[in-house]
């Protein structure tokens, strides 16, 4: 015979209301007491369920950081506009942003596509991911300040050298940069 599992641990999800995540907080164990110390001495965790903590989701997550990801339809549109690098495992898209822009034009911005000839979802995100790391070490030093940049995969990424595709990216972003001014 096979038992049921132990119901699990109620936990407070963030789209309560405050009163019912106050009661459902003080019916949750305590986590942040440490076996050697007082509840008075432990050290305080993050509430994680606090909406001000800061959400990272990239790979550039100081908010001072100059670079940001593109989000919005229209910004990949107005890219496509813009000048691009051809590569066999990506096309990468630079358009330099209009003077009336909202953002800075100190903020370099990148997107990433990839679409579903390229595979299923985990070649697909395996792509992203690796675009992302890739990013991550050549923007900083190398990407062109008030240009929004926007990798493309393509089909021969899936099996490229990640040193190959940061030549190529590094290649492509010279060449953009001389392109654009």
């Amino acid at each position: 015979m096979v038992s049921a599992p132990a119901k699990p641990l109620l936990v407070a999800a963030k789209c309560w209301l405050p009163a019912v995540r106050v009661a459902a907080r003080s019916s949750l164990p305590k986590t942040n007491v440490s076996a050697r110390a007082t509840p008075a001495e432990a050290p305080l965790l993050p509430d994680p369920l606090d909406e001000k903590q800061p959400s990272s989701d990239s790979a550039f997550a100081d908010s001072n950081h100059p670079i940001e990801v593109i989000r919005k339809r229209a910004d990949f549109l107005a890219a496509n506009r813009g000048k691009r690098f051809v590569t066999n495992s990506f096309v990468l898209l630079a358009h330099r942003r209009r003077t009336d822009h909202p953002i800075p034009a100190e903020r370099i911005r990148y997107g990433i596509t990839v679409t579903k000839k390229i595979g299923n979802a985990v070649v697909r995100n395996r792509m992203k991911r690796r675009f992302r790391a890739l990013l991550a070490q050549v923007l900083p030093g190398n990407g062109i300040a008030g240009v929004d940049h926007i990798m493309i995969g393509r089909k021969a990424n899936t099996e490229a050298d990640f040193a190959a595709l940061k030549a190529d990216l590094e290649k492509g972003l010279r060449y953009l940069a001389k392109k654009l001014d």
